[in-house]
């Protein structure tokens, strides 16, 4: 025989309902048998006295019949009040019954498509499985590939892979540590501040030096004509004699020469300047003109570097490092004149020697010559610094002036005062202000590059180029990245930088992660 629940909280209620019965048929005795007790009492008190018998008697029976009354009063109510009680408890748990059989069914319900999703997870985990053992022979076979491609076994590259890692980790390091030591100097030593801002005030120049143009203005717009020839062989020529190209396009009144060579161009600038005020343009006249030029150019080149000498007041100065002092005439670099830019490394270092009580002339002849191996970097391979060492070390200067111009892009290290103090003078020749142009535009795609290289990286929320690209502040999620990952970031921005960008002095890297809860009081 199966009891139902509905017939189980039927019993349950008949048995609470008899159970307060019994209770208060209980406490009805014992009441009934305390009134007993009182009348008993009484019956003694009537006995010892017999006058007030009598009313004694009246009164306990009155008291008696009103207590029992109030009493019979009380159990009808706290009776109705149970029976509410009852009737609420059991509508209650007949919502309870109803809303369990909802659940039951759901949970019913939920352990069909459980059922239904294990059995497509069966399914698709087999698949996967046969998807993962085709991935790990493709995989296999690569890895043969790439072993029979490059000649190394997997144990072999995995120890070059560790190995490029430790010199990156150390170079990285090293790096680190350089520059927390500059840093600290840096703080250190206050008067290299004031020595620095002295030598600034001390001197004044020119915001942007003239240099020489690959622009040449033609009188009127038949020249252009005139200066291509029959079929091309008066332009022909000019090329051939000058090694340059001339390029003529729709800007009226206007040819263009292009060439690597500064020195070059010049010539065939005022080569072609001269044949347009002589009129004459031919193939002969072109190459009596240009070997004419090139003649008036090599005395140039002679006349300015003795003059620098002369300017400067150098003594012993080799000939061939005052060819090339000539030549930086013709050499810029960001439209600063190289050879103005070299007198002005030359007389900051000065300065900052003298302010230290150290060899002025000294300091003077490694900054005027510090970029002479850009005289000669077209012709011969590798850093312009180490080119210009190896030429004043061939021309008999100081091995301190030697290491002063081989160590001032930090290639090599540096072995005296002098080099550092040729650093910071060639800096503050080329950042201060007015002394090298850039354009808008390429000033524009620098600061995006520096935004999109910091921005290609996870976890970075925005990216601000400040300080006219020399600082890059990126703002990261503080949700995804942790400090330590913070830092890494900022690790692997600034390498991707230095890999993929060119740029002057220094860029600061700023990783900031922060996270603010805010709430109002109203």
């Amino acid at each position: 025989m199966v009891t139902t629940i509905p017939e189980i909280m039927t019993w349950v209620g008949g048995l609470g309902v008899l159970a307060t019965s019994i209770i208060l048929f209980f406490v009805a005795r014992s009441r009934i048998a305390h009134a007993k007790r009182l009348f008993e009492e009484a019956q003694a008190m009537a006995k010892n006295s017999k006058r007030d018998l009598e009313n004694e008697r009246r009164e306990s029976t009155l008291r008696l019949k009103d207590e029992l009354h109030k009493r019979r009063t009380e159990f009808e109510l706290d009776m109705k009040r149970e029976k509410i009680e009852l009737e609420r408890f059991q509508a209650k748990l007949n919502s309870k019954y109803e809303t369990i059989e909802k659940k039951e069914q759901r949970i019913e319900e939920v352990s069909q498509e459980i059922q239904q999703k294990e059995r497509n997870l069966s399914r698709m985990s087999d698949r996967l499985l046969v998807n993962e053992n085709k991935i790990k022979a493709v995989y296999t076979e690569l890895i043969a590939k790439l072993e029979s491609i490059t000649g190394m076994t997997r144990d072999e590259a995995r120890k070059e892979l560790y190995h490029t890692l430790e010199e990156e980790v150390r170079l990285t390091s090293q790096k680190w540590v350089q520059k927390v030591e500059e840093e600290a100097r840096q703080t250190a030593k206050d008067k290299a501040n004031n020595v620095v801002v002295t030598a600034m005030q001390r001197y004044v120049a020119d915001q942007v030096p003239q240099h020489s143009s690959g622009i040449v203005h033609l009188p009127s717009e038949d020249m252009k004509g005139r200066i291509i020839g029959k079929e091309g062989r008066n332009i022909k020529a000019l090329e051939m004699a000058t090694g340059m190209e001339f390029v003529i396009g729709d800007v009226p009144e206007i040819i263009t020469i292009s060439g690597f060579n500064p020195i070059r161009r010049e010539v065939a600038r005022r080569s072609l300047e001269k044949l347009i005020m002589d009129g004459r343009i031919n193939p002969s006249r072109i190459e009596e003109t240009v070997a004419q030029c090139e003649k008036d150019i090599d005395e140039m080149i002679q006349e300015v570097g003795k003059q620098v000498v002369l300017e400067l007041n150098l003594q012993g100065v080799h000939d061939e490092i005052v060819t090339m002092l000539g030549k930086l005439h013709f050499r810029t670099s960001f439209s600063q004149n190289v050879l103005i830019h070299s007198k002005e490394v030359g007389l900051f270092a000065r300065m900052i020697a003298d302010e230290l009580g150290l060899d002025g002339s000294l300091a003077l002849r490694a900054g005027l010559l510090h970029d002479i191996g850009k005289a000669v970097s077209a012709e011969v391979e590798g850093p312009h610094a180490l080119i210009g060492g190896d030429i004043a070390k061939r021309c008999g200067e100081d091995p301190l002036v030697v290491n002063a111009i081989a160590a001032h892009h930090e290639e090599i290290v540096f072995a005296s005062i002098f080099s550092p103090i040729i650093v910071i003078a060639d800096t503050i020749s080329a950042a201060r202000p007015g002394a090298r142009r850039e354009t808008l535009s390429a000033y524009i795609k620098r600061l995006e590059k520096l935004e999109d290289i910091a921005g290609s990286f996870d976890g970075v929320k925005k990216s601000y180029a400040l300080q006219a690209g020399r600082e890059v502040r990126i703002i990261v999620q503080e949700d995804l990245l942790d400090d330590d990952a913070a830092a890494n970031l900022a690790r692997n921005i600034a390498r991707k930088i230095e890999l993929e960008m060119a740029f002057p002095g220094q860029i600061k890297v700023n990783v900031i992660r922060e996270k603010r809860s805010i709430e109002y009081a109203r």
